[in-house]
């Protein structure tokens, strides 16, 4: 007799709740990060889940029956199974610059993402990822012209984040190719406010009240993504895999609030005063080309290595280039080199062989120039799979780990206009916990 599997039916409905749940959680930070200022803030660039992560962001072209590569649309044909994966995301970094430092971290829910093979030849996917994160809180002080006894401390501080809910598809068009496509709805609010107190050099006492400029943006539209896979042999035992994946320009609908404030220094409101009210205007987000190349054997290991460039010098928010920070933006180059091993999938004497251990590196240049100096995010990462032993043919959980060391930015001092410009270090770890669960549905059972 024919009958659905409903536990694992319910387990993967289940995720449009979760979807709903989860987009607040994506507005929070994962910690101070004053480069979170430019632009749309800290953009993840469709970097994949922790199976990416722990392999140094690679995965372009690395298929698995395990995991949901959403990285790739293209390769969710080689999911098998249906297959639901979450993940959590948590965050401790140490900022510095030249005099000073401090230390900051978060934590949040990471992803959400449901795959399920449709047919032979068909496979799709849903799910919810960030797509940008704000969180910063700084202060600069800087002279008054004319006036050299007095200066201006200025206090930034920003909070938010845009998340995308996406659904893709994956198509078997060829022996060895797969086509992919992915829509995406991109939406979130980010708020921003840069509060200014003049105060005298030569007195301890502030003598001015705060003026604060605050402005609250809400974005939301549609994102497009295509991508393409090819796998053939070198020998026998040995595959090649060819991946690449383009994400079209977007032009975010937006609109924009904005609001003049006092208050004393104490912080007690004097007055506000709005400025604009809902403004329409859009951010254009550049283009995104994701290639990449992976070695494996079919059966325990494989080896990738991916390179992504996007044109950041063509973002524009509200017509204006580098938006509301007002800094210039620059191209963006990622490459990636990662693998995974497992010693002994069908291992019975020892767990720690069935065990998945997963190493990378990475290297990005930032999309902020100071003084024309290019700045970069360089990190290493490593984690692990552990399948649960209560795996069956039927369903499979496996919990994963990931972990992920870098610095980006340094910490050299520019003198501009007799103002003191430092750039800011941060040293970071990053750590995700991935919980994947694997099911056949609409299984049919004998009733013997």
């Amino acid at each position: 007799m024919s009958q659905p599997n409903f536990a694992g039916l319910a387990g993967g409905l289940s995720l449009l709740g979760l979807l709903a749940a989860a987009s607040s959680v994506h507005g929070q930070g994962l910690g101070n990060s004053p480069y979170s200022r430019l632009g749309l803030g800290d953009a993840t660039s469709n970097q994949g889940g922790v199976r990416q992560m722990s392999m140094g962001g690679v995965g372009v072209a690395a298929p698995n029956n395990v995991n949901v590569n959403e990285l790739n649309p293209a390769l969710l044909y080689y999911t098998s199974r249906t297959t639901f994966e979450a993940g959590y995301t948590g965050q401790f970094k140490t900022l510095r610059n030249s005099v000073t430092s401090q230390r900051t971290g978060s934590g949040n829910l990471g992803y959400l993402a449901l795959s399920v093979p449709i047919s032979g030849r068909v496979a799709g996917a849903i799910g919810l990822k960030p797509y940008s994160t704000v969180d910063y809180e700084s202060n600069s002080i800087t002279t008054i012209q004319g006036d050299p006894t007095s200066q201006a401390q200025t206090q930034y501080k920003g909070s938010g984040g845009l998340a995308e809910a996406y659904a893709s598809q994956a198509l078997r068009v060829a022996k060895g190719v797969t086509l992919g496509a992915s829509v995406g709805y991109v939406f979130g609010s980010i708020d921003q406010q840069a509060g200014t107190v003049i105060f005298n050099s030569t007195s301890t006492n502030l003598n001015s009240d705060r003026n604060i400029f605050l402005q609250h943006v809400h974005y939301s539209d549609f994102t497009f993504r295509g991508a393409a896979h090819y796998r053939g042999k070198i020998k026998d035992k040995v595959n090649f895999n060819l991946g690449g994946v383009y994400s079209f320009q977007s032009n975010l609908n937006g609109e924009r609030t904005t609001s003049l404030n006092r208050e004393t220094v104490e912080g007690v409101a004097i007055s506000s005063q709005a400025l604009t009210t809902d403004v329409k205007g859009k951010a254009t987000v550049p283009a995104l080309t994701q290639v990449g190349i992976s070695f494996d054997n079919n059966k325990n290991w494989s080896l990738s290595l991916d390179g992504s460039k996007q044109e950041w010098s063509k973002f524009r928010a509200f017509g204006e280039a580098g938006g509301s920070s007002g800094v210039l933006l620059s191209d963006t180059y990622r490459a990636g080199l990662g693998g995974e091993l497992t010693p002994d999938a069908t291992s019975v004497d020892s767990y720690f062989k069935r065990v998945t251990y997963r190493a990378g590196l990475n290297v990005a240049q930032m999309p902020y120039r100071p003084g024309g100096n290019t700045l970069y995010d360089r990190s290493v990462s490593w984690g692990f799979a552990f399948p649960l032993p209560t795996a069956t043919a039927l369903d499979a959980t496996t919990i994963s780990l990931g972990f992920q060391y870098g610095q980006r930015g340094n910490t050299d001092t520019r003198t501009s206009d007799g103002n003191v410009e430092r750039n800011v270090k941060e040293d970071y770890v990053r750590m995700q916990l991935g919980v994947t669960l694997n099911n056949r549905w609409f299984i049919k059972r004998k009733i013997e």
